[in-house]
């Protein structure tokens, strides 16, 4: 489908783009010499990925990224020379600079919150002129001016899978292979016991072409995770053949591997030592196994002052949901705030069985991970969480545990007079006053708890079983015996496959919100004795709580393209799903409020006090649902429950979508520092917080 001007609207640019600092000077400067060259090195690795997200966003993202550092190092940062060179307007410059903060905030030109394509709003004319201004760059703007603008085919503004006419480079080359060609190699690789997040597939004349990310090109079958490279496939795909191919990225591995290797000369302890060998081992010859190994060495390091995870981390972006995209960061640990999230830890194995499920459905022992505040010197990816729980392996997981880290100078970043829409005036005091804690009590919950909680009812191995096979628990949404659980080999991803991810963090989000609900929980943050009153200073936190998720919920509708009809984002669609939850339990406690017929006043109304009395209830029901559907691998009602709770109907989407769109609010990108070493000596260098100072940030890492 082509696309139309007024759809244009909704692709350009930010104008402007909320650019903010992430600060770390004084964390940074309060490590050891030791601790600041262990951090510079794993920062320097994190950040030489660069070029493998770009690559795994679109087929023109890179040379986009190239263009823009080119242009900036051409005229040392000087914007006015540039624009004299290229006899163009100040507003040109300006359009120009706000897309490269935001492209570089992105670190592509699709969105990291949402996968939709933004394009400049500088003209084709005025962009082309700028190129011209030096030989480099009128080179690059060969290869930049058809994908740097909007696609002639609305479809490939968005990504997802090939044959729904989406744009997905983790299917390089291939745009005529099919969701079931994927599902079906997807099944291949999982029954041959190949990992598939460090992995791209690409449809050849002879086949299939699994590349494989790492430095070696042809590592030794010892160090291979299966020997076999190739096979003759049977079934729908017979006569086609299968092959791995190696080094993938593999430039860029090997400067990971290089700089994962000195890292580990400073390491702070054997078990950082051991992971980052592990690291090194699965980034030059791509073995997940080893991957896995150093997941377990950082689940093992508690405490460190300098934490960090590296690697092909989430899946949100591959559409079939298992292939990961390049993410890594390098972090300091904030002592204080960490505190109530140890507090938290302690407490979990008396808060899970409030959830409402049976100990059947909960893992036998609670493994206490490690949660630390943390404030990011480095993270290299296509976006900044507010928290995050890993590693993203099942059988770890279960078995050997996991961490939690909630990312503090993300959480606190603002910028100046940040407007809140949909949120009554009468609310907005009490939500100003508490959103910054609800919601770090909110990141605290669904990390530790939402994530970290649950048993997969498994078929280990054959014939074997992590519960009463026998005698199997009551499925509470039946009231029989349950009858469904996980294969050999199956995991949670590749069971619900492109649903699994924002199901999860949607299962994660209520149960914060239920647990937000128990005023003990509360008390661990600091928040009241643990006196339940919803109108006391705690109770204000809670109102806050359900007040942000309601609005994040109408919010989501900007991540809902009304075409496709399609999610662009995990946690948004989650968090439209828990509004349409808080609005089903009754006019009693939750509406959408307006008079004007175009809803430019739209704002959301939940009843303070019966958050407990009905909000509650109607969570811990739709978190039930979500959990044993989850817990008994039933994807057929567990996809149904979510696709039909998550359906967009005539009222959000011809009323209350246009009305989110005219009061959207620029995501925020984030100014990182750059370390540099000097005379054996680390020195950290900040940047001012404007698109200027971003596109000066990328200039000086000079390794990508």
């Amino acid at each position: 489908m082509a696309i139309d001007e007024e759809s244009l609207k909704h692709y350009l640019a930010d104008s402007p783009p909320t650019v903010v600092p992430l600060g770390i000077k004084p964390h940074f400067e309060a490590l050891s010499e030791e601790e600041k060259l262990y951090a510079h090195y794993i920062s320097v690795a994190c950040f030489a990925g660069t070029r493998i997200v770009l690559r795994q966003v679109s087929p023109e993202a890179e040379s986009i990224y190239d263009f823009i550092i080119t242009l900036h190092n051409e005229f040392n940062g000087d914007w006015e020379e540039v624009k004299k060179k290229a006899s163009v307007s100040d507003e040109d410059i300006k359009d120009f600079l706000d897309y490269a903060a935001q492209f570089l905030g992105n670190t592509g030109n699709y969105k990291s919150f949402g996968d939709s394509k933004f394009v400049p709003r500088i003209g084709v004319i005025a962009l082309k002129a700028i190129a011209s201004a030096t030989p480099k760059t009128i080179q690059l703007w060969e290869q930049i001016k058809d994908g740097v603008f909007a696609s002639r085919d609305i479809g490939l503004m968005h990504l997802g899978y090939p044959d729904a006419g989406h744009l997905s480079t983790y299917y390089p080359d291939s745009p005529d292979i099919t969701k079931e060609e994927i599902t079906l190699l997807s099944d291949f690789l999982e029954a041959k016991k190949l990992l598939p997040a460090n992995t791209r597939l690409r449809k050849t004349p002879a086949g299939y072409e699994v590349l494989i990310a790492s430095a070696e090109k042809a590592p030794a079958e010892s160090e291979r995770d299966i020997p076999v490279k190739e096979w003759d496939l049977e079934g729908a795909l017979r006569g086609k053949k299968l092959f791995l191919t190696f080094g993938d990225y593999s430039a860029e591995m090997a400067k990971i591997a290089d700089a994962l290797e000195e890292a580990g000369k400073h390491a702070g302890n054997e078990t950082e030592k051991q992971m980052m060998e592990a690291y090194v081992k699965s980034f030059r010859t791509g073995s997940l196994e080893a991957y896995k190994q150093s997941q377990r060495f950082w689940i093992r390091d508690k405490g460190p002052m300098v934490e960090s995870d590296i690697g092909f981390v989430e899946t949100y972006r591959d559409p079939h949901g298992i292939r990961g995209e390049w993410e890594g960061f390098v972090a300091m640990v904030n002592k204080e705030r960490t505190r109530a999230f140890g507090n938290l830890v302690e407490a979990a194995p008396s808060l899970i069985p409030k959830l409402p499920w049976d100990k059947e459905f909960e893992k036998d022992k609670f493994l206490s991970p490690d949660f630390t505040s943390l404030e990011v010197l480095t993270f290299a990816g296509s976006g900044i969480p507010a928290g995050i729980n890993i590693p993203n392996y099942d059988d770890i997981r279960q078995t050997e545990g996991f961490k939690n880290v909630s990312l503090g100078n993300v959480l606190s970043a603002k910028a100046p007079n940040e407007p809140v829409p949909f949120i009554k005036s009468s609310d907005l005091e009490v939500y100003n006053k508490n959103r910054d804690v609800a919601f770090e009590v909110q990141v605290g919950l669904h990390e530790l708890l939402g994530h970290g909680c649950g048993k997969l009812l498994q078929e280990t191995a054959p014939g074997q079983y992590n519960f009463d096979h026998e005698h199997p628990p009551t499925n509470p949404l039946t009231g029989k015996p349950v009858t469904s659980w996980y294969k050999p080999g199956q995991t949670w991803g590749s069971v619900f496959g492109p649903v699994a991810a924002s199901y999860e963090e949607c299962r994660a989000e209520c149960v914060a919100m239920a647990l937000s609900c128990d005023f003990s929980v509360l008390q661990i943050f600091g928040l009241g004795d643990g006196t339940e009153d919803i109108n006391g200073p705690a109770g204000d936190v809670l109102y806050a709580s359900y007040l942000s998720m309601a609005r994040a919920g109408i919010a989501a509708l900007e991540f809902w393209d009304p075409k496709s009809r399609k999610w662009g984002q995990a946690h948004m669609q989650a968090r439209y799903s828990i509004l349409r939850t808080f609005l089903a339990a009754g006019p009693e406690f939750a509406s959408l409020d307006f008079e004007k017929s175009d809803l430019s006043d739209l704002t959301v109304r939940i009843e303070r006090g019966k958050i407990l009395e009905l909000g509650r209830p109607a969570v811990e029901k739709y978190l039930q649902q979500l959990h044993v559907l989850k817990a008994t691998a039933d994807v057929v009602e567990g996809a149904r429950v979510y696709n039909q709770i998550t359906g967009v109907d005539e009222f959000f989407a011809e009323k209350v979508r246009p009305a989110v769109l005219a009061k959207k609010i620029p995501r925020k990108v984030f100014v990182q520092a750059n370390t540099v070493v000097e005379d054996g000596k680390v020195g950290l260098r900040e940047y001012e917080a404007t698109p200027q100072g971003m596109i000066r940030s990328y200039a000086e890492r000079t390794y990508i």
